[in-house]
């Protein structure tokens, strides 16, 4: 018989946890704090470990209820052997080349999308863009990013990508290339730690999430909504904004505003406002949404 009381007040724990550390990062960043999100995980985690010690938290493995407690093991590198170049000896011939092309031009959306949205997003909150809202130095960081995700495929890993957390170190006071830096180095120093930094649990991270959320959220202000002359270009935003979270992905949002933006424009009569890698942006998505 499942226990639901037991499930529920593991949930419930995390549920409190995450609210309570949230609320703990909000105000230790109100008050600049130096590290706030990084104090409010660790102040998340902590009690965690402490109801797990006393018998709250219940680990349960089948429902991604893990411990909480760190090991101290060494990283086994072993598994590296096994994936490692493992895309060269991919067979291909049988798949086809227009299903090797859909699942190429896939990934393509995916990760052009997500690092643009999030480059956008970043550099933006850290008042890098110009004038005319554009990211000057944008090819050196797309191309940064392109040489990742390869690498990423060869060594056999998740993709590797631009992601929005970087928005964390940007609300740090961080500016320059020297913080990505220091950031990759202590990110090679910490592959030998996996153990204990796997033991950190989703609901002591969310609070650092929620919070690089509210920093992007900001540059909501600069899109004007309260303009009626706005209009096809605000419920466009309006679109993008809220498909991210209801799909999951920064690219199906960046896909839906674009298709709205163009849609709108054109039967508004504003044709002029819409420039032509628009249209070949949007009858792409549109073949992508109908043969994906």
């Amino acid at each position: 018989m499942v226990d639901f009381r037991s499930d529920f007040s593991t949930s419930g724990i995390w549920a409190l946890l995450a609210l309570t550390g949230t609320l703990l990062t909000a105000v230790m960043y109100i008050r600049k704090v130096p590290g706030a999100i990084l104090i409010g995980m660790a102040a998340t985690w902590v009690p965690g470990i402490v109801c797990q010690l006393t018998g709250l938290y219940t680990v349960d493995i089948e429902k991604g209820y893990l411990s909480l407690i760190p090991t101290l093991s060494v990283t086994d590198f072993s598994a590296f052997g096994k994936t490692f170049g493992q895309c060269f000896n991919a067979d291909l011939g049988d798949k086809g080349i227009l299903n090797f092309a859909v699942v190429v031009f896939s990934f393509l959306f995916v990760d052009l999308f997500d690092t643009l949205g999030s480059l956008i997003g970043v550099t933006s909150k850290a008042g890098m863009l110009d004038e005319e809202g554009r990211l000057p130095q944008i090819r050196p960081a797309l191309l940064s990013d392109a040489a990742a995700t390869t690498v990423g495929a060869v060594f056999g890993t998740s993709t590797v990508s631009t992601f929005v957390e970087s928005a964390a170190g940007v609300g740090a006071g961080g500016r320059t290339g020297l913080t990505a830096a220091v950031t990759a180095v202590l990110f090679l120093f910490s592959t030998l730690l996996a153990p204990i930094f796997t033991a950190i649990p989703s609901f002591a991270t969310a609070p650092a999430l929620i919070m690089v959320g509210f920093l992007m959220f900001t540059g909501i202000t600069n899109i004007g909504f309260a303009d009626e002359k706005n209009y096809t270009e605000t419920i466009p935003a309006y679109i993008c904004i809220v498909s991210m979270p209801l799909f999951y992905s920064i690219s199906d949002g960046i896909s839906f505003g674009v298709i709205s933006y163009v849609l709108i424009n054109l039967l508004c009569g504003k044709r002029e406002k819409i420039n032509p890698i628009m249209y070949v942006l949007t009858v792409l998505f549109v073949l992508k949404y109908v043969f994906l």
